[in-house]
């Protein structure tokens, strides 16, 4: 039994591409990982015109994903959130940071 294998090469511009995504990738997690412990506001976009916004802590920040713990009304509405770095590149999450009130 003979099992082909296809070879796809990629052009110049398309290995910059990559490189320049590479790089995009790696000041948002750098970013995320300098602003840990932080108050964010977190705006998920869930489908057709929908908009989820929660508050929360930069919790932790992992090679390919970040997390951040919301917390409700009682404490047993807390609900830890993950998130890919990537979700930010494609804008279907953006975050900012709170003002802290003195």
């Amino acid at each position: 039994m003979n099992i082909g294998v296809a070879i796809v090469t990629k052009g110049k511009n398309e290995v910059v591409e990559m490189a320049a995504e590479q790089q995009v990738l790696d000041k948002i997690r750098a970013s995320v990982k300098l602003q840990l412990g932080s108050k964010v506001q977190i705006m998920q976009e869930e489908g057709r015109h929908r908009l989820n916004v929660s508050e929360g802590v930069l919790q932790n920040a992992y090679p390919c994903v970040f997390t951040v713990l919301v917390k409700g009304h009682d404490p047993e509405d807390e609900k830890l959130l993950s998130f890919n770095y990537s979700d930010i590149v494609t804008k279907s999450v953006r975050m900012k940071l709170c003002k802290e009130s003195a």
